[in-house]
């Protein structure tokens, strides 16, 4: 497969309305000191590594797997799931041969992770992505009370006719930009100390399929209502040494839930960076979403 060595830009763009993109452990969404609500990397990552999984049927090494007996496997369970039992005694040749076979799954190829198991390896990806911040100008949390049809097990009074009551959490809207790169060099040694194959055009392809559609894909009960909104991707020359910085304090989003890319397009627009980009992408449905201020000369394609 053709090698892909250019490094990338971007931003993906998630929309939630009435939903719970990203829960904190007491089911709330989550919120920075300031009130603005936030998402972790890990929650467009989970729905990306989901879209792999499910959707393209690619072999995902960091994704919650269940023995026959329905119990969440260890790491070394799950990787003689996927690989077999380890092979070499040797520990410098079990941490190869480790490194060698994880990293041909997509998901660590792009996102690396570390192992701490019967090895122990840390991996750095070629895709970095940061927490999503709601660029909305309201940050509304609202709960709301459920009830289970089942009577409360711990329930003392066998007479009692009540059932179980709950609560669940939604933000009422919300437009999370994550900000991510992408830098095909993060891999390039444990590429050459294994002999696998480094990032290809066809890994890039999954990467943005998986940033188009998996948080739309991935509709359980909380997230029905979280979507996909905007993929916005700047592709440097192959040679180019340039950085650029987060886009995330770029991208604005008004109360006409307008989103306004006139920042970034002013960046992309200086003479030392216009001539180290190669192409500019943008997606997203111009049915349901309205953007101004594109970057000029950008590609548009429907989600």
């Amino acid at each position: 497969m053709t090698t892909f060595n250019n490094r990338v830009y971007g931003a993906a763009i998630i929309k939630s309305i009435n939903s719970n993109y990203n829960a904190d452990f007491s089911g709330q969404p989550r919120k920075l000191p300031n009130g603005i609500v936030y998402a972790t990397d890990k929650a467009l990552k989970y729905s990306i590594r989901n879209y792999w999984n499910a959707a393209l049927n690619e072999k995902v090494f960091y994704f919650k797997s269940l023995s026959e007996e329905m119990s969440p496997r260890t790491l070394d369970e799950t990787y003689a799931f996927h690989f077999g039992d380890f092979k070499e005694k040797d520990k410098t040749k079990l941490r190869l041969e480790v490194l060698g076979n994880i990293l041909k799954c997509l998901d660590v190829k792009l996102f690396g992770g570390t192992y701490a198991g019967k090895t122990n390896i840390s991996i750095h990806g070629t895709c970095q992505i940061t927490h999503g911040l709601n660029k909305f100008p309201e940050n509304v949390i609202y709960s709301e009370q459920i009830m289970s049809p089942f009577k409360n097990s711990n329930e003392a009074s066998a007479d009692s006719t009540m059932t179980t009551l709950g609560t669940q959490s939604r933000l009422q809207e919300g437009h999370y930009v994550h900000h991510f790169s992408v830098n095909p060099k993060n891999i390039e040694g444990d590429v050459a100390r294994t002999g696998v194959e480094g990032l290809t055009t066809d890994d890039i392809v999954k990467l943005k399929e998986g940033l188009r559609k998996g948080a739309t894909y991935y509709d359980s009960a909380a997230k029905a209502g979280t979507e996909n909104e905007l993929l916005l991707w700047v592709q440097l020359n192959p040679d180019s040494k340039i950085v650029l910085p987060s886009f995330v304090s770029l991208i604005d989003i008004n109360e006409d839930k307008e989103i306004d890319l006139s920042r970034v397009s002013a960046l992309l627009e200086e003479g030392h960076i216009k001539t180290e980009i190669e192409k500019i992408e943008i997606y997203y449905n111009k049915s349901n979403t309205k953007v101004i201020g594109e970057p000029n000369g950008a590609l548009f394609t429907e989600l």
